[in-house]
């Protein structure tokens, strides 16, 4: 490789290529055909690094049988599964009426009218943000670094955010359309 030097996990594959960019981009100064390199590069990584940690998270799957426990957060942190918990939770929420669904980072927000549905969300594992005046939920994944407290738009600036629409804003959208 010529551009990525000792990569072994995605987390430095990351690293690399943000530095990378800062030299090789054609904004800084740097040539269209270099950055084009890089990207192939990235990209073969990336896929070989992602099949190695997916055949690594098979492996971990069937020890955590025997061990039944998840304590240490790097063995979890490009567990893939997450990912699954989200569409699982977002497929029993989506069909609720006058709510709100918007996806930020690894973490669902709903707002509107979900006063009829606390006690569902509750059960999913949902729970309330009183100043944000929302109901979130995160996989266990998640672990809170700072004791900073962000607004909602600040939230959705760092790790950008995603409205999901509903089949209830959907037949309301159609009733006023």
């Amino acid at each position: 490789m010529a551009y990525f030097n000792n990569i072994n996990t995605l987390e430095q594959l990351r690293k690399q290529y943000r530095d990378l960019l800062k030299i090789h981009h054609p904004d800084n100064g740097g040539n269209v055909s270099d950055m084009q390199e890089i990207n192939a590069e990235y990209d073969k990584l990336f896929k070989l690094l992602k099949d190695r940690h997916e055949n690594k998270s098979a492996d971990r799957t069937a020890d955590s049988k025997e061990n039944n426990a998840k304590t240490d957060f790097n063995n979890m942190k490009y567990d893939f599964s997450e990912d699954a918990k989200l569409r699982e939770v977002l497929q029993q929420i989506i069909t609720f009426e006058g709510i709100n669904i918007e996806i930020v980072g690894c973490w669902i927000w709903i707002d509107g009218n979900t006063y009829l549905h606390k006690d569902t969300l509750k059960k999913i594992g949902f729970k309330w943000a009183r100043e944000k005046k929302k109901w979130y939920f995160h996989t266990e994944a998640f672990r809170k670094r700072s004791h900073k407290k962000l607004s909602m738009e600040d939230i959705r600036n760092y790790y950008g955010s995603t409205e999901i629409e509903t089949d209830g804003t959907k037949r309301l959208k159609q009733a006023f359309a």
